[in-house]
């Protein structure tokens, strides 16, 4: 019988992932996806190169062509070039015998597939056209390609819910937090109140006389301008809520100190003070404050502070308007 010669070319093609060791047990050829994944094992002991994990034994010629049917589990020795920091990988493994003596080793991936080709960034040329595990790539592949949409969806569905809630806390004329993110706000605060936190109600004055005057979208541009002016005037951890037609709440976090309050209070109403301009007709308004500290209380509680406070805010104005009054659980004070 003619003895058939193949190309290396051709066994690189139709076994990619083969080992092939002589009669000494060398290795005389390393298919491309085994020099991929564990690359130098060429002219090599055999027994350098591979590790025989079951049956568990020595790496020799003998043992392994005596066995040719059963699939043998190893690992690749020199995989650890490539993957210092990974456990090897678990082949399975064919032998072959050739009539010098020599055989070749066909190898698969077996159950660890979807690791094997993501560490050693395998793609379908690195397998044969024969081989199923290109089948599995496709699957892979295709898993993949639905997962990465089911996550895509997923976030489109939480970002539509954070929007939905921010709308939810947010007033729609200035772009404030609402009455219902400044109650929840406030409620965490008290649970959290970290160096205490000052509350100021503000009410502004003669709004009134500029919707009378000069009609409802007048009235929107004050209220557009105010809180432009308490966003300048306050800080991103703070918190500033519009919770009536001209009715303000601001949180000031991590602050207990009255005077601080009281230059923030009072720079606020400067700058209300300053009129505002509507096609030509300037509004003037102004705004009172009344304000209450977290650290006035032994037992802080909603509704008592918010009530405090607005104790305060007419304080403010029945002494005059576009001042600020602070209130103590006890009562309140200028």
């Amino acid at each position: 019988m003619t003895e058939m010669q193949i190309s290396v070319d051709a066994l690189d093609a139709l076994l990619p992932l083969a080992i092939a060791f002589d009669a000494e047990g060398r290795v005389d050829h390393v298919g491309p996806t085994v020099e991929k994944m564990a690359p130098g094992g060429l002219g090599r002991p055999l027994a350098d190169v591979i590790r025989l994990r079951r049956p568990d034994r020595a790496v020799t010629v003998p043992c392994l062509l005596a066995d040719t049917r059963r699939r043998h589990v190893l690992e690749l020795r020199l995989e650890r070039s490539v993957a210092p920091d990974l456990a090897p990988t678990r082949l399975r493994g064919l032998v072959v015998g050739r009539g010098d003596g020599g055989g070749v080793i066909r190898l698969g991936l077996g159950t660890t597939v979807a690791e094997t080709v993501a560490r050693h960034d395998l793609t379908v040329h690195d397998f044969a056209t024969t081989d199923p595990t290109i089948e599995l790539l496709f699957v892979m592949e295709a898993q993949g390609a639905i997962l990465t949409e089911f996550r895509r969806l997923d976030r489109r569905i939480e970002e539509a819910r954070q929007r939905a809630a921010r709308q939810a806390e947010t007033d729609r004329l200035t772009g404030l937090r609402n009455r219902r993110a400044m109650d929840s706000h406030l409620e965490r605060l008290i649970q959290n109140p970290g160096a205490g936190f000052g509350l100021m109600q503000l009410d502004l004055d003669h709004f009134k006389a500029v919707n009378d005057t000069l009609g409802h979208a007048a009235g929107d541009r004050v209220l557009e301008e105010v809180a432009r002016i308490l966003g300048e005037e306050t800080r991103k951890a703070d918190m500033v809520a519009r919770i009536g037609g001209d009715e303000f709440i601001l949180l000031i976090a991590d602050c207990a100190d009255p005077d601080l309050l009281r230059t923030i209070a009072e720079r606020i109403i400067a700058r209300l003070g300053e009129p505002i301009d509507w096609h030509g007709t300037l509004c003037h308004i102004s705004g009172s404050i009344g304000v209450t500290l977290s650290r006035d209380y032994d037992a802080p509680a909603p509704a008592r502070m918010m009530a405090d406070a607005d104790a305060a805010l007419y304080a403010s104005k029945n002494a005059g308007r576009a001042r600020v009054s602070f209130a103590a659980p006890s009562g309140t004070r200028n």
